[in-house]
């Protein structure tokens, strides 16, 4: 089995201790020399600030290639614009292009009486700049406000067509689940990079939410393998063992990229990695 590309997500720090976290993640998992990592945005926007701030440090500290989250969220189409040339302006030229959750309490997203009106018109703006490598989400399962899996299809393929240049999924339980949706991508004419999401599952019961929020299917045998091993204390080794077994089948399956959601919690990504053959290249450098 050929060890596949990998790249990480992380979280800006809220406080301090978070950011000792970030860092010690960051220490972990760069040795595993990732294709680029990013950093997300909060509900609502509300980490905008954090976001630009952790994304030039861990560019000018880390030595990674960094991508930058960016949404519509309660922003006008100066003010993003904005953010993306200063995220240009420090060297950050990779770019996370989602239209956003909306803010806590609101039931859906409204745009911005100046701002984009979704994720296509902010991608193709970025597009336009000619500026940034831009990669957008897609939905494996289907997303709670899509129509139906085909009209999910139809909106990746529009934001690929506006600029974007590949395509991280929503995680997923089964490697079956992502199979179906790039048979389905094919078939509608998408040919560009669409790398899965994995989440390695520090808590169950973080995770299962997690799912039920984003519209994941949660396959009952899963359910109950974690319901068994959080009674018996063996958490972890399941964890460990599912996330490594959905890996090497989609690495058998002909995909040779993946994309960690970290939590900001790097060992059981690292386990997983290693298990996949991915093994520490280099030392961090420039730490501050």
């Amino acid at each position: 089995m050929t060890a596949p590309q990998i790249s990480f997500e992380f979280f800006p720090p809220q406080n301090l201790e978070a950011s000792f976290r970030l860092w010690d993640t960051v220490q972990v998992l760069s040795p595993l020399a990732p294709r680029f990592v990013s950093v997300t945005y909060g509900a609502g926007g509300t980490t905008r600030e954090l976001t630009r701030d952790a994304v030039a440090t861990l560019h000018k500290s880390s030595g990674l290639n960094v991508a930058a989250h960016l949404t519509c969220v309660q922003a006008s189409r100066a003010e993003t614009l904005a953010i993306a040339e200063s995220f240009a302006l420090a060297g950050v030229t990779d770019i996370v292009a989602l239209r956003g959750d909306p803010p806590k309490g609101e039931g859906r997203f409204q745009p911005h009486p100046d701002g984009f009106s979704n994720s296509v018109e902010l991608i193709q703006a970025l597009a336009d700049t000619g500026r940034f490598t831009i990669r957008v989400g897609a939905y494996p399962d289907i997303h709670p406000e899509a129509a139906s899996a085909q009209a999910d299809i139809d909106w990746l393929k529009a934001k690929l067509d506006a600029g974007a240049d590949e395509a991280l999924t929503q995680f997923f339980f089964e490697a079956e689940t992502f199979f179906r949706f790039r048979d389905a991508c094919a078939k509608a004419g998408i040919d560009k990079q669409i790398t899965p999401g994995i989440l390695p599952i520090e808590n169950w019961k973080g995770a299962r939410n997690f799912a039920r929020r984003c519209g994941t299917r949660i396959p009952a045998w899963v359910e109950d393998a974690f319901g068994k091993a959080t009674r018996d204390g063996r958490e972890d080794l399941l964890a460990t063992a599912l996330c490594t077994e959905l890996c090497s089948d989609l690495i058998e399956g002909g995909v040779d990229k993946l994309h960690f959601y970290t939590l900001n919690r790097p060992e059981l990504t690292r386990d997983v990695c290693h298990a996949l053959g991915v093994t520490p290249k280099v030392a961090l450098q420039n730490v501050a």
